[in-house]
């Protein structure tokens, strides 16, 4: 039996509800942002129960979602308007320049899809592992950050099942890092929350303004002419992924068993010396350079608080990601669904390893079952 795939229903472009004077100008790009240009969009998202009909009422509940979500997304984009924008890339010959940056003053703004899918949360949640359809919940597949010159910079798919809600969204990792990814959603959840306020204050306005050492910036020119010279496209080999969840308790148990006395201070030093070095030899990041066989990258964090984000639906059954940054070895982390510290570790391996990593007892008797639709 086949699996269906996710229809396309309905698209459209959603602008700022009102321009800024801050979004007209050029919003020039850190290091460590351009150094991103060959990876993926962040794409993460979230599972939620259906909003039931309400007897009376003649509105279909999810079209009166949809309109909150696009009508709420034009507010918090007055706040986040690099989001609604698109790269672009300043060259000159003499002296020789060629530096990305983003331009809101002529974009069609944010793109916002409804789709449809004849599965039911059950079918999402209850495989072994993360079912393939779950990476046809976010836009932009397999897109690179250096798309962002023609694709738009955030993209918002919300997916109906036959009894629940996925809210994938695609964000260009140049413009966004997991911090400010998950800023925004909670700031689109808290705007929604304050329907019916045109101009609504949030509680944690975003900062556009990138920090540099005197002498350095605001324009980063790379030691390239054209694009073709960075960008690489990544194609992630067969890969299964589950997810592994792991208690309050549980986690408590295994810190017992470590030594976790290392203290680490954040200061300026790094930053100041990692600009430094960008300028002396700027690098692009490549994908296909972070697999290695014997290594295991980590991705993401439980710190975010991504279960707070409610949307007027209640809370979120489950967290999901999708197609992008994805190799043998990825290990993403996000909070547990009950909280209290709990975990869950999305984890990406080939076949053979992951039925090796299935079988080792010590891990799996750390692990617990967890089970949010009981």
């Amino acid at each position: 039996m086949s699996t269906p795939t996710v229809r396309h229903i309905s698209e459209c472009f959603i602008k700022p509800q009102y321009a800024i004077e801050e979004s007209k100008q050029p919003i020039y790009l850190a290091p460590w942002d351009l150094a991103m240009l060959s990876v993926h969009y962040i794409q993460k998202g979230l599972l939620f129960p259906k909003p039931p009909a309400v007897d009376h009422d003649p509105e279909d509940p999810v079209k009166a979602l949809l309109e909150k979500l696009k009508h709420s997304l034009s507010l918090a984009l007055v706040h986040f308007y690099p989001l609604a924008g698109r790269l672009a890339t300043l060259k000159q010959e003499n002296p020789p320049l060629y530096s990305v940056f983003i331009d809101c003053s002529d974009s069609p703004g944010a793109r916002f899809i409804y789709a449809a899918l004849n599965l039911t949360i059950s079918d999402i949640l209850s495989p072994t592992d993360v079912p393939l359809v779950v990476q046809s919940f976010f836009d932009h597949d397999r897109a690179i950050n250096h798309d962002g010159h023609t694709m738009s910079l955030l993209s918002i798919q919300v997916t109906e099942l036959i009894d629940g809600i996925f809210i994938g969204c695609s964000i260009n990792h140049m413009a966004v890092d997991g911090t400010s990814y998950w800023h925004f959603f909670n700031m689109w959840s808290e705007i929604l929350k304050t329907q019916g306020e045109n101009t609504p204050m949030i509680s944690r306005p975003p900062i556009h303004k990138h920090w540099a050492p005197d002498g350095h910036g605001p324009v980063i020119s790379l030691p390239f002419t054209h694009h073709d010279q960075f960008i690489s496209r990544h194609e992630a080999p067969k890969l299964r992924e589950r997810i592994f969840h792991f208690s309050t308790e549980s986690l408590a148990k295994l810190k017992s068993k470590g030594q976790c006395g290392i203290q680490f201070q954040q200061n300026l030093l790094f930053a100041g010396l990692y600009l430094r070095l960008f300028g002396e030899s700027p690098f692009i990041y490549q994908l296909g350079q972070f697999f290695d066989p014997l290594s295991v990258m980590m991705g993401s964090s439980p710190r975010f608080d991504m279960y707070g984000n409610e949307f007027g639906l209640g809370k979120a059954l489950a967290i999901r990601s999708g197609y992008a940054n994805k190799f043998d070895g990825k290990v993403t982390l996000y909070p547990g669904h009950e909280g209290g510290g709990s975990m869950d570790l999305e984890i990406c391996l080939s076949p053979d390893l992951m039925r090796a990593f299935e079988s080792d007892e010590e891990f799996l008797d750390a692990m617990v079952s967890s089970n949010v639709m009981t």
